[in-house]
């Protein structure tokens, strides 16, 4: 059973309402976590309650050996949890190196190591985050995250809405902070055959409880399984 993140019987949603029922998931050190399904099944209800954005009804999370289920969103992001949201939330009035530095903590991930990993935002050092596209601002998002150095991040939707291009360098640099960096994520993305490629092990949600939990290379592979689950199995092949 992992000490690093750990989801028991985890019942939550939003004020009354219940999204994720019974739910229990747990992630090693330096693995990748894909969360797939289909729309409003509670994939980002489970990281905005991995962030404490959320009521939790029943179970616990714990993180680090610590059970953090009453603790406040600053105090997750203080013990090393970063969150990338849908919004992407970079401030526009600040530049670029201004977003980065503005929250930097720690000593890994550094002004240099952001930029040698997404090296548009060394070029836009000196642009407003305002005057960004909407490939730049997601980047500077996960940039963003990086310095303030955590242990694990969440991702929601990193690729949404962007240019096949900018998608392709997008998920390359998530490939590389996960392989060649070693940090522990977890990625929700609505194109599954993409959310496995950047990661080792998937969930795949339906109506709030885990209706698969496995490798992600092996539900890629399982085109009949995928088509059951997400209905893009057969796409997926011939694409």
């Amino acid at each position: 059973m992992s000490d690093f993140l750990q989801i028991e019987n985890l019942t939550a949603g939003y004020n009354d309402a219940v999204v994720l029922s019974d739910l229990s998931v747990a992630i090693e050190r330096g693995q990748s976590l894909a969360i797939l399904g289909r729309n409003g099944v509670g994939k980002t209800t489970l990281l905005e309650t991995l962030m404490g954005n959320t009521t939790v009804k029943r179970g616990r999370i714990r993180w680090l050996g610590e059970d953090i289920t009453r603790l406040r969103p600053a105090d997750r992001a203080r013990r090393g949890i970063g969150w990338v949201p849908q919004e992407r939330e970079v401030f526009p009035s600040l530049t670029v190196r201004e977003n980065l530095e503005v929250i930097a903590r720690g000593t890994h991930w550094t002004l240099e190591r952001v930029y040698g990993l997404f090296p548009r935002l060394r070029e836009r050092a000196g642009n407003y985050g305002g005057q960004l596209s909407g490939g730049e601002q997601q980047m500077l998002a996960i940039g963003r995250a990086l310095m303030t150095n955590p242990q694990l991040l969440l991702l929601d939707e990193p690729m949404e809405g962007l240019a096949p291009i900018i998608v392709e360098e997008l998920s390359e640099a998530v490939r590389r902070m996960c392989a060649d960096e070693g940090l522990t994520a977890i990625i929700v993305e609505q194109h599954p055959v993409l959310a496995l490629s950047m990661s080792q092990h998937a969930i795949v949600l339906e109506r709030g409880v885990v209706a698969y939990a496995g490798g992600s290379a092996e539900l890629a592979a399982d085109t009949q399984l995928l088509d059951q689950l997400l209905g893009v199995g057969k796409r997926a092949a011939v694409s």
